[in-house]
């Protein structure tokens, strides 16, 4: 047997044990992509040689603007969280909604989403509709599970809606522009709402003592009194997300630069709403700087194992991995992938499954004729779960954070499962109606490749040695001859 066929599933296997083991992410990644790098050569599988691309690799890494963009967004979402926006729009949202049955839910989803459009994170967006949201919910009689499920729901909605960090990630991954991933993202942001519009629609007919309407005392605010109330909310978030990605989607600015103005607008932001201050932006930029830290030495890590992974054949050993479970067609592979990263999700947070995984699943997508920007929002959708997963869930550990003793954590995580069966929903949906993603792209020119006609004019033929050629002796209207070119030997003997 040729070592080369069993050292990529060696190095995937032992990759999965030091993951199982909870060692540090990027640090494994690196060490099991040096150590098989070294056995690599020893092997003779390649030679030495082959390592010295890990130094331009690395460096490309700290060299990429693209990825500058993440601490801005970042740093954005975090004072967008202290800014007390959330507040504004949630109140408005609320009274508007609030006569509904699932009125609060509703309002919920909306902020939720509007949210996920400014901030980027979703961390943010978490905490924050947590501490709001939740005890408005308790206090009017909502079921504990429905709270806290719409909640973490609404939050982890970031994940897709434009400017979210994964797709950033995504379209560096993939070699994509962000721009196109962003609008890829749009129509499964939007379905992705109203899926779960249409979920407490259908359980405020089936189990409306659940989430029962906000009494009439608690609905003060009527008629121009309630729509400035919700314009006051709606107008800035507007204003900033079309400087976030208005900017970005018409040409005006790169996601970097857009990222930048997102900063100063959430400063902006929180002056007027008067929370600004030098705790709140130093808070923020202790957690940007351990989040920036964190993709980086990932990613480094990553790059690493997967020079190595390719080195040794990886690609080929993936692509006969899905060939053996007949995955050799489109649709299949896509199923396949999904239901992996879905498990893989139990285990790994977005950032290592886009690092590690994605760049694995590429060649193959590819070779099928995948449309990428498809496929990375397909994965994005599906990477939402890994926030909603009980019991390891991010999102459901930051409600279990700021949620009240009263409420159990067996409440927060059986709550989390419908709401992760809408999201695998919306994944099985894309994978069939991929129009839903693509149908926003630039296909750039069209039209019938067999009506072009190219006309070639007839060349002169070239004359050969013995053809007399004008102007070469001097006679009139011909072009001077060229003098003889000067023979080297003659500077080195004048000196």
């Amino acid at each position: 047997m040729n070592p080369i066929d069993f050292m990529a599933p060696a190095m995937f296997a032992a990759l999965v044990v030091f993951l199982l083991l909870g060692l540090p992410v990027a640090f494994s990644l690196a060490a099991l992509g040096l150590s098989s790098g070294l056995v690599a050569i020893e092997l003779g599988l390649f030679p030495n040689q082959f390592m010295a691309n890990l130094p331009y690799r690395v460096f490309g890494i700290l060299a990429n603007e693209l990825l500058l963009s993440i601490p801005f967004f970042t740093l954005m979402g975090a004072i967008l969280e202290r800014s007390g926006l959330a507040e504004e729009l949630l109140e408005g949202f609320a009274q508007l909604f609030g006569g509904l049955p699932g009125g609060l839910a509703y309002a919920v989803i909306m902020v939720g989403a509007i949210l996920g459009a400014i901030t980027g994170t979703v961390a943010a967006s978490v905490i924050a509709m947590g501490v709001i949201a939740l005890p408005v919910m308790q206090r009017y009689g909502y079921s504990p599970r429905l709270a806290t499920g719409v909640i973490a729901a609404s939050g982890t909605i970031t994940q897709v809606i434009p400017p979210s960090l994964v797709l950033i990630v995504l379209a560096d991954q993939l070699g994509k522009s962000v721009g196109d991933m962003y609008l890829g993202a749009v129509g499964p942001s939007v379905a992705q709402v109203l899926i779960f519009v249409a979920f407490i629609f259908v359980m405020s007919l089936l189990q409306p003592k659940s989430m029962p309407p906000m009494p009439p005392e608690a609905r003060t605010l009527r008629g121009w009194v309630l729509a400035r109330k919700v314009a006051m909310g709606v107008l800035p978030s507007s204003v900033l997300i079309f400087v976030v990605l208005g900017t970005i989607f018409v040409g005006l600015a790169t996601p970097t630069e857009a990222g930048a103005m997102g900063v100063v607008g959430a400063i902006v932001l929180a002056g007027l709403q008067r929370r600004l201050n030098w705790a709140m932006v130093r808070q923020g930029m202790e957690s940007t700087m351990e989040i920036t830290v964190m993709v980086i030495f990932i990613l480094i890590g990553a790059t690493v194992f997967t020079l190595v992974f390719q080195g040794v054949d990886g690609a080929i050993w993936v692509e006969h991995l899905f060939t053996a479970v007949g995955a050799d067609d489109a649709v299949t592979f896509l199923i396949v992938v999904n239901i992996m990263i879905f498990v893989l999700a139990f285990f790994l947070d977005f950032f290592e499954i886009a690092f590690i995984v994605v760049p694995l699943l590429v060649p193959m997508a590819n070779k099928l004729g995948i449309d990428l920007i498809w496929f990375g929002v397909l994965i994005c959708v599906n990477m939402q779960t890994s926030f909603m997963h009980p019991p390891f869930g991010f999102a459901l550990f930051y409600l279990r954070g700021i949620a009240p003793p009263s409420i159990k954590s067996s409440d927060i995580y059986i709550g989390a499962i419908p709401w992760v069966l809408l999201q695998l929903l919306l994944v099985a949906v894309l994978i069939f109606f991929p129009e839903i993603v693509t149908g926003m792209l630039d296909k750039g020119p069209t039209g019938d490749v067999n009506a072009v006609e190219i006309q070639v004019e007839e060349m002169p033929p070239v004359p050969s040695a013995d053809t007399p050629t004008p102007g070469a002796s001097g006679e009139a209207g011909g072009a001077p001859a060229l003098p003889p070119a000067p023979d080297p030997a003659d500077y080195f003997k004048s000196k």
